[in-house]
């Protein structure tokens, strides 16, 4: 019944597929509103696992969810199929490389088609910088976003059309020069905000209505009641990555990090990019700790480091928790995993 969408729209909205990269607070929001709308597939991509501080902002995710540690887009798929049973899922346990993203987006699949949208659910920078690489590379909108504290942005860079993410910031910042969530939290309706103009922007280019887009990077605290809207200017044609056509973060050139620490929590996520065989690793870990399996991963309590916990992916990723320390977290991985 809305002007600008109509029967038509609809059947585009059933016939598309949107890929959302992090299934945090944003990415929760995004998912459970575009579902809603009825898009036809969609694909879920994040590393991490529910815990109990998700619960605050993270609307797909319950207790029992966390009791049970599960894969975000393992509890995310559950709670989205009861939400729309007729939307494709896509989930994928995985941590968003360059030598991996294209796949994991959907790109390069002969069986799956290839998204019509990219929504922004992640929390660093260097991923960003990747997924701004893959949207230009294959001409696909971008919905850029980030939340922390009450202040929220967001933006929608269009190929062609628009500047792209390296046009504003050639460079991530550096660190310290940003809040986190570990230093100053986020609130809980600047996530739905955001997520909402997120998702709206691919309503319109879905339905074929881009030129309703604003063209412009929008900013707020809502807790102190600001508002900033900045123009996004035309392509810049030095720009290393949409004027040069230069991928350095998909190329792997970029500066992802192989130990990072996860956002709000104590836990440092260690990938040796090689692959793990739960099984094998589970039957070897087995005396050492305790040990419990998933469909998705493999969670290890040693016995001789009781504060630490290892939840280990098939990919070759784990998650420690128990430290904020990368080379404590290396050490751990190396001491358990090898590598």
């Amino acid at each position: 019944m809305l002007t600008g969408i109509g029967t038509e729209g609809q059947a585009r909205l059933r016939a598309a597929h949107v890929a959302i990269l992090g299934m945090g607070a944003l990415g929760c929001a995004l998912a459970d509103q575009i579902a809603r709308a009825g898009v036809g597939m969609l694909t879920l991509i994040d590393r991490d696992v529910v815990e109990w501080t998700n619960l605050q902002r993270q609307c797909l995710y319950s207790e029992a969810d966390a009791v049970a540690g599960l894969a975000k887009v393992d509890a995310a798929v559950a709670r989205l199929h009861a939400i729309n049973a007729e939307v494709v899922l896509r989930p994928r346990a995985a941590d968003a490389t360059h030598a991996n993203i294209e796949m994991l987006l959907g790109f390069g699949e002969s069986d799956v088609q290839r998204p019509a949208v990219l929504l922004d659910g992640t929390d660093n920078f260097a991923t960003r910088y990747l997924l701004n690489d893959v949207a230009i590379k294959h001409g696909v909108a971008y919905c850029y976003a980030g939340v922390v504290a009450s202040q929220g942005t967001q933006a929608t860079f269009v190929p062609n059309v628009t500047a792209c993410l390296r046009c504003l910031l050639p460079s991530p910042p550096s660190p310290g020069d940003t809040l986190t969530c570990d230093t100053a939290g986020v609130l809980g309706p600047a996530v739905h905000i955001v997520a909402s103009a997120q998702v709206a922007d691919a309503i319109k280019i879905i339905t074929g209505n881009v030129g309703m887009l604003s063209g412009s990077l929008v900013s707020f605290d809502i807790w102190n009641n600001l508002r900033r809207r900045i123009a996004l200017p035309a392509p810049d044609p030095l720009c290393p990555c949409c004027g040069l056509r230069r991928f350095s973060y998909l190329e792997g050139t970029g500066t992802l990090d192989d130990a990072a620490q996860i956002c709000g929590q104590e836990t440092v996520q260690v990938w040796n990019q090689a692959a793990i065989d739960l099984e094998v690793l589970a039957h070897r870990l087995g005396p050492l700790g305790i040990i419990q399996r998933t469909r998705a991963m493999l969670r290890f309590d040693p016995a001789d480091a009781p504060a630490i916990r290892l939840t280990i992916f098939p990919d070759g990723r784990a998650l420690i928790k128990g430290t904020k320390d990368p080379a404590r977290a290396r050490t751990l991985y190396a001491r358990y995993l090898g590598g």
